[in-house]
């Protein structure tokens, strides 16, 4: 065998790690794949632990901005329904301090408040978010006027006497006189019934209404005659046949007559 031969022979079998001859190769070791660390999930009672922080820090910071910060706080009282009473007035006896927290208004004082007034009937106080409270009256409305000693005072359909004046009485008002105007006094009552049963028209014509008693009310209208209504009763009804009556006599179909007794509405004397 030749020597080229020999030396491939050993060649390959030290490739293949059979001979004895040359260094026999190391070992390769495989790689392990790396282990990823699993993370733990949270622990349910930590979360509603975070949860319930947040949800606290929420409601503080909306407490703080509702009742203690400027961004919700009075810029402006609003008042609605006002006529003879000036805004003004009803600003200041409502006594809604301007910079207090909407929320922190007492809005039942402050209607009290302008309810005391004397011109007023009704009155509400309203938050308007998110920086105006409202204020929304309604006043009297004047249809008669009393006089006693020298002073005059405007009383309402109700009765009720609110107002004291010095001037000329407003539009559509006329003199009362009963001996003790009031709401809870029943002369005053009747009388106002009746003037306020008129139709407009008619209503109109009256210069004056006068009662004694319940039951012995009495219209003066604008040509000097006298209407004798009588009592309470059946106030529509008469209210009704005064207004015919007075077109009849307009018209001449009725002659003229100095009184006009209609206390029984189905049976009227004219003389």
């Amino acid at each position: 065998m030749s020597r080229a031969a020999t030396t491939r022979d050993r060649a390959r079998g030290g490739r293949r790690g059979g001979g004895t001859g040359g260094d026999a190769p190391s070992p390769v070791t495989p790689l392990r794949p790396r282990r990823r660390r699993s993370r733990r999930p949270a622990h349910p009672g930590r979360r509603l632990l975070v949860a319930l922080g947040a949800a606290v820090l929420v409601v503080g910071v909306l407490a703080w901005l509702v009742l203690a910060s400027p961004v919700f706080a009075v810029r402006t009282v609003q008042v609605d329904g006002e006529a003879r009473l000036s805004a003004e007035q009803v600003v200041q006896v409502a006594g809604i301090a301007e910079g207090t927290p909407l929320a922190r208004v007492d809005t039942t004082a402050a209607a009290a408040r302008v309810a005391a007034l004397p011109q007023v009937s009704s009155v509400e106080v309203t938050r308007g978010w998110p920086s105006t409270m409202v204020v929304t009256l309604a006043e009297r409305v004047p249809v008669a006027v009393v006089t006693d000693g020298g002073t005059r005072r405007l009383v309402d359909a109700d009765g009720v006497v609110f107002e004291t004046i010095t001037g000329t009485p407003p539009d559509g008002v006329v003199p009362l006189e009963v001996p003790d105007p009031g709401p809870d006094d029943a002369a005053t009552t009747a009388a106002l019934g009746a003037l306020t049963a008129l139709p407009p028209d008619v209503r109109d014509e009256v210069t004056g209404v006068a009662a004694q008693s319940p039951d012995a009310v009495t219209l003066t209208l604008t040509d000097g005659r006298s209407v004798l209504w009588g009592s309470a009763a059946q106030t529509d009804r008469k209210a009704e046949v005064l207004g015919a009556l007075l077109e009849q006599i307009d018209a001449g179909t009725l002659d003229p007559a100095g009184t006009l007794d209609v206390s029984t509405p189905d049976s009227v004397v004219l003389r």
